[in-house]
């Protein structure tokens, strides 16, 4: 099954001090429309795409087997831009999110997909039928860190509120761990080499420049980014296909400084969050008492993450109204190891939320781009699909 052309729209713009973007979504319509569709009302799922919160756009690591599971289920699939560390914060990407979902919910859509009825009677005369999003029947995903926006809308969105979660291998289940607060000297990023912090030296605060003091003037004259496009140097390069857009390796310098948070709550005064926190994770793993120091690690968090902050986190920000939520992850995950998977379920769980975790034993990260994928891992897409079908509704086209 072909991606057919979307519809491109602008949802938003973004100015700060330096200029203005348009931010932009993707409306692909479903590839039929449902016989108990009410005045062409149509189930839709939101997706967010990956990249460490640095880079990419609405078109970055297509899912096409999602794409095809939901198109043909009789929704819409929406694949949206939002903004990009830095020098957005996950407190832009909150407004984002939010802004897509009621964006999508308040305007008529056009399409060229024929209904059910003429699909059965083989004809297709419906050329710019007009279809609305039905605020009732919206899923958000996202892969990576889609995953985490997935995620945000679950907290933030209320009106509408999304009715179901898929997270792929999401980021964020649980920040406070060595992963993300604790600097690295070795390769622990699907075994790929150590950058140099001075090659990436216009997207660092001073508070991390290996070269301080410097002019915090470079850091504040970043434009706001919302669609920054995958770019790889040619076969000629010393590394042939290395990344040639220096966004696509800052979450792995961020992660690899082990100051990830500081970007992704902007809270880089007084030295940023990173510090103190890494200092209270090495207490908790050098206590004797582990699992009393478990519980006071969880405490101490909660004070030195500012209050003001705690809505990015889902260890703060998961309730009892969180939506039902699939996540699936590779249980040899090195970007974003699994535990942050396992840790989000547990304290679902523990809230009463419907939640479950699929793992895929043996599978790195984006283990659903690899060649052969569908064959590899069709149950598992299957099982997404089914887990969509019973909270959003739709139905599958057999002409597919």
């Amino acid at each position: 099954m072909s991606v057919s052309i979307p519809q491109t729209v602008v949802y938003k713009q973004v100015t700060n001090h330096l200029s203005t973007i348009d931010v932009h979504l993707d409306v692909y319509p479903p590839s039929f429309f449902p016989a108990n569709s009410t005045a062409f009302f149509v189930p839709a799922v939101i997706y967010f795409h990956g990249g460490g919160l640095t880079v990419g756009n609405r078109q970055s690591w297509f899912p096409t087997w999602l794409y095809n599971r939901t198109t043909n289920a009789g929704y819409a699939f929406i694949s949206a831009d939002y903004q990009l560390l830095p020098p957005a914060t996950g407190h832009d990407i909150v407004q984002d999110i939010q802004a897509v979902l009621q964006f999508v919910t308040s305007r008529e859509f056009t399409t060229t997909s024929p209904s059910l009825n003429e699909v059965e009677a083989g004809s297709a005369s419906t050329e710019g039928l007009g279809f609305w999003v039905n605020p009732e029947a919206i899923a958000v995903a996202g892969s990576s860190a889609g995953g985490l926006c997935a995620y945000l809308a679950a907290v933030h969105c209320t009106s509408p509120k999304p009715k179901a979660i898929i997270s792929m291998y999401g980021m964020g289940g649980d920040f406070f761990t060595s992963h993300y607060l604790s600097p690295k000297a070795r390769p622990f990023f699907r075994g790929r080499e150590i950058l140099d912090p001075r090659d990436f030296i216009d997207y660092l605060h001073p508070n991390h420049d290996p070269d301080a003091p410097t002019d915090p003037r470079r850091f504040a004259s970043l434009h706001p980014v919302a669609d920054s496009a995958l770019a790889y140097h040619p076969q000629t390069y010393h590394i042939p296909g290395y990344p040639a857009n220096p966004r696509m390796l800052l979450p792995r310098l961020y992660l690899q400084l082990g100051v990830f948070l500081d970007y992704f709550t902007g809270a880089h005064d007084d030295g940023g969050i990173s510090i103190p926190l890494r200092d209270a994770l090495i207490s908790k793993h050098e206590s004797e008492a582990y699992d009393d120091s478990v519980a006071e690690f969880d405490n101490l968090i909660r004070t030195l993450v500012p209050v003001q902050h705690h809505g990015l986190f889902p260890h703060f920000a998961a309730s009892k109204d969180w939506p039902p939520t699939l996540l699936v992850h590779g249980t040899e995950d090195s970007a974003v190891p699994i535990w942050d998977s396992r840790h989000l379920v547990k304290r679902l769980k523990a809230l009463g939320v419907n939640v479950e975790l699929y793992e895929v034993q043996g599978r790195e990260h984006s283990f659903d781009y690899e060649t052969g994928a569908e064959d590899l891992f069709g149950d598992v897409f299957d099982r997404v699909g089914d887990f969509l079908r019973s909270h959003i509704g739709g139905e599958l086209n057999s002409s597919n």
